[in-house]
C-alpha cells in the first residue's frame, strides 16, 4: 500500500509507538482518524498537519467509544487501513495481579480490539484494496514471567491475526501481526525497564518501530517480527521450548527482584 493513499483509523495514537506511527503516516500524507483518551497529547501533531490528522477522543472498552470511531470512519468516506496500537502493559508476578487489573488489560488489549476490528469489517471490504495491522509483542510468542496477562492477550491476538488473515484470504482485505521487542514507551513501569538494563536486553526507539511498520505496510507483509535475537528466540521457542524454559529459569530471580521493588506492590 501506498502510504499516501491510506485513509487510517489508528489506535493508541498517543502512545509512544502509536504517537510515532501518525507522525509517520501524517508525514507521508495519509488521512488519519487518531484515536486516543488523552487528545490533549496530539495537538502538537494537531497543528501541525490540521488536513490530515482527525482527532477521535473514545473509550474503545464502550461500545460509545466504538460507535465514535465508526461514525469518523464513515464522515472520512471509509477507510482502507486499520492500525490496531492500543494496550496496556503491567510488569508483575501473575500472583501480584488482582481480578480488575486482569479484566482491564484484557479489556483493551483483546476483546475491544476485536470487537473495533469486527465494526470496521465492512467499510475494509468496501475498498479496492485494504489492510488491518494487530501490533502485538514477542511476548504474544515468547511467555515470559512477570508478563502472564500480558502474554495471554498478546498470544491471543497473535492467533485472532492469523485466523482472520485465513479467514479473508479470498478478499481484498489482508491482515499484518507485527511483534515488536521492548521498546521505550510509557507504557513500560519503571521497574520493567531496570530488568531490560539488569538483563542487558535491547531496547528499541518508538519511531524505529513505527518506521519498520510502516514500512511492512508498503511492502504488504503479512508477519514482522522486530530485533535480534529476538526472532531467534520466537523461532526456538516454538521448536524446543525445553531450551527456552531452561534459559529464562535462570533470569528467574532477577525477574522476582525487580517485580518486588516494582510500583505495583503485592496484592
Amino acid at each position: 500500500m501506498q502510504l499516501s493513499d491510506c485513509r487510517v483509523v489508528l489506535t493508541g495514537a498517543s502512545g509512544g509507538i502509536g504517537q510515532a506511527l501518525a507522525e509517520q503516516l501524517c508525514a507521508e500524507g495519509a488521512q488519519v482518524i487518531a484515536v486516543t483518551r488523552q487528545p490533549h497529547a496530539l495537538e502538537a501533531l494537531q497543528r501541525l498537519y490540521p488536513q490530515r490528522i482527525h482527532s477521535v477522543q473514545a473509550d474503545l472498552r464502550s461500545s460509545t467509544g466504538r460507535q465514535a470511531v465508526l461514525d469518523a470512519a464513515r464522515r472520512l468516506g471509509g477507510i482502507n487501513l486499520l492500525l490496531n496500537a492500543a494496550g496496556v502493559n503491567q510488569f508483575a508476578l501473575f500472583e501480584q495481579v488482582d481480578d480488575e487489573q486482569i479484566d482491564d488489560l484484557l479489556a483493551l488489549n483483546l476483546v475491544a480490539t476485536l470487537q473495533l476490528t469486527r465494526a470496521l469489517l465492512p467499510t475494509l471490504r468496501n475498498q479496492p484494496h485494504a489492510l488491518i495491522v494487530n501490533v502485538g509483542s514477542t511476548f504474544g510468542s515468547i511467555g515470559y514471567p512477570g508478563y502472564a496477562v500480558y502474554c495471554a492477550s498478546k498470544f491471543a491476538l497473535r492467533g485472532f491475526s492469523e485466523a482472520l488473515r485465513r479467514e479473508l484470504a479470498d478478499t481484498e482485505v489482508d491482515v499484518l501481526y507485527v511483534a515488536p521487542r521492548a521498546t521505550r514507551t510509557g507504557m513500560n513501569s519503571t521497574a520493567a525497564m531496570a530488568l531490560n538494563e539488569a538483563l542487558n536486553s535491547k531496547v528499541d526507539e518508538p519511531q524505529r518501530v513505527a518506521w519498520q511498520v510502516t514500512s511492512a505496510i508498503e511492502r504488504n507483509l503479512a508477519e514482522l517480527y522486530l530485533g535480534w535475537p529476538e526472532k531467534l528466540l520466537v523461532r526456538l521457542n516454538g521448536l524446543l521450548p525445553g531450551l527456552v524454559d531452561r534459559a529464562i529459569r535462570k533470569q528467574l530471580p532477577t525477574i522476582r527482584r525487580f517485580t518486588h521493588s516494582s510500583e505495583t506492590p503485592p496484592q
